[in-house]
């Protein structure tokens, strides 16, 4: 029998996000006990610095160094596969990846794989500044030939609100607020809002936004789980 893959969760980024996305593993894997699910290690190095701040040049300290660290940390203690549960992060994805031996999945591959499936032409992103402005969802979206829009820079104000001074500080997120931002856009033509924060993901966990919206931690999930060598509920839930 082949041995089953541990999976490294390359979390603290931030640290609710690699929480929800561990419960979203364990709730998207088949299993009938607690020993057919996945062997999970989970690094939460939560002092890692902003990396928005350091994409839009408002901070000198690098994050890199302290991710790799993560990663190190995580493939010497077994992982076999890596998932990192933050989107930002993923501007630094190449350094990160290319400091250890094993593999380490991508969300924004994992999202724009499974809104490609689902037929989108163009969607729009609800991110933080700094994944905004590193331009890696267009970059794969142009790839997969899907149109990516982003919000005004007053909306944009409006979800860099929800995203800090609200969800990261465990407030109440003003969904009036965030519906104006959504609800413009898919007016304006997007097929489905792409959740590309994972503290955006928080909202879909607790207001269960709909259909139309596409959670990034959901997509990196699923792929986590295939890569684990694991077989998806058809629905949510399990022991």
């Amino acid at each position: 029998m082949e041995k089953a893959k541990t999976l490294g969760i390359l979390g603290g980024l931030g640290p609710m996000a690699g929480v929800y996305f561990y419960e979203k593993v364990t709730a998207l894997t088949k299993a009938s006990c607690d020993q057919e699910h996945i062997n999970v290690i989970l690094a939460g190095l939560a002092d890692t610095p902003d990396r928005t701040d350091f994409i839009l040049g408002k901070s000198t300290v690098d994050p890199t160094p302290r991710m790799v660290e993560s990663a190190k940390i995580l493939e010497r203690a077994g992982a076999d596969v890596i998932a990192m549960p933050c989107n930002t992060a993923h501007y630094f994805y190449d350094a990160i990846a290319g400091s250890i031996h094993i593999p380490m999945l991508n969300i924004i591959e994992e999202t724009l794989k499974l809104l490609a499936g689902k037929g989108a032409r163009k969607i729009g992103l609800l991110a933080t500044e700094g994944t905004i402005a590193a331009g890696t969802y267009p970059a794969v979206a142009q790839a997969h030939g899907i149109e990516c829009a982003a919000p005004t820079p007053e909306e944009q104000a409006v979800i860099t609100a929800i995203i800090y001074q609200e969800i990261k500080c465990g407030r109440r997120p003003d969904m009036r607020a965030f519906y104006r931002v959504a609800n413009r856009m898919l007016d304006d033509g997007c097929d489905f809002l792409v959740l590309g924060c994972t503290e955006l993901s928080l909202l879909e966990r607790d207001y269960h936004l709909g259909g139309r919206f596409v959670d990034s931690v959901d997509a990196l999930a699923r792929a986590t789980v295939l890569a684990c060598g694991k077989t998806l509920c058809d629905a949510e839930g399990g022991i």
